[in-house]
């Protein structure tokens, strides 16, 4: 059986798509793992990184995206037309091993989910805020179930935020990482994640445990940046502070132009190449992180 893995942080624009897709694409080249990745931002950055938005809309005609998947599961259809088998699109980038379950820009429409979980209450004749409860608990985990034992790892990429979705993922989830910008409001972020986190392990909801936090944007070493690293070394201890940051560098941003992880698309780059330090650190801090769980 697969493990699911949350690349989360609750502030955006810390680098979690670009980890999450260039850590995929390395463990399924360089390991040999089998890969899915999870997009849950409507921004569908983590889709468009590795798939041309012609082929993204491809998907959405067909309505092959989570939303399709998000919907189906609240309104338990019976026969559903579509499975989480048929809506992953495989091999991207032409890379064996690694797959994509592509987000959608209409993901979170919160009308749409308050009518399709009332709807869900009335024919259960169960109360809104049980109904709602047992969905926030269940939908992910039933969404990827299916296909949990046709990976060794399942990514799930993050939006900003906090939302019945993001907390369902996270409920689904074993393991997670925390991207993060050496800045203050990267901090704030994580300070509002690790209150969900520790809010939902008190209620025996999750038996999540951390990873590891892992700087990326890496700057010059400012004063501020050495106050916010000793800040969160304070808040984690050293041993949960992945040693490898990966440093600003245009070539990622380029790799993201032509919709490949920059591991890929040029591998001889700085941040391609902090990306397969970072990739090997986060499989051995994942070994320990399993045999601390067991």
């Amino acid at each position: 059986m697969g493990y699911l893995v949350s690349i989360v942080n609750m502030k955006g624009g810390v680098g979690k798509t670009t980890v999450t897709v260039n850590v995929a694409a390395c463990l399924a080249r360089d390991y040999q793992k089998r890969v899915l990745i999870v997009d849950l931002d409507t921004q569908v950055n983590a889709t468009l990184s590795v798939m041309s938005p012609l082929y993204f809309a491809k998907l959405k005609r067909e309505r092959r995206t989570l939303k399709t998947l998000v919907n189906q599961t609240i309104q338990a259809e019976i026969g559903h037309p579509l499975t989480v088998q048929e809506a992953i699109y495989r091999n991207v980038c032409d890379l064996k091993g690694l797959d994509i379950l592509a987000g959608d820009v209409d993901l979170f429409d919160d009308y749409l989910l308050s009518a399709l979980i009332n709807s869900k209450a009335i024919a259960n004749q169960q109360s809104y805020e049980k109904t709602w409860n047992r969905v926030e608990n269940h939908l992910m985990r039933m969404i990827l179930k299916p296909v949990l034992r046709d990976y060794d790892l399942i990514l799930i990429d993050f939006p900003p935020g906090d939302n019945l979705i993001t907390r369902s993922a996270l409920l689904a989830s074993h393991f997670y990482l925390i991207p993060a910008r050496a800045e203050p409001l990267s901090v704030v972020g994580i300070g509002q994640l690790e209150s969900r986190v520790k809010q939902l392990q008190e209620s025996d909801r999750t038996k999540i445990k951390l990873i590891g936090v892992a700087y990326t944007a890496r700057g010059q070493g400012s004063n501020m940046e050495l106050k916010v690293k000793q800040r969160l070394d304070q808040e984690f201890g050293q041993s949960n502070i992945f040693a490898t940051e990966i440093p600003q560098n245009v070539d990622v941003a380029k790799a993201v132009e032509d919709h490949q992880p920059v591991v890929i698309n040029n591998p001889k780059a700085i941040g391609a190449r902090a990306f397969r330090k970072l990739t090997a650190e986060f499989l051995q801090k994942l070994v320990k992180t399993i045999r601390r769980k067991a």
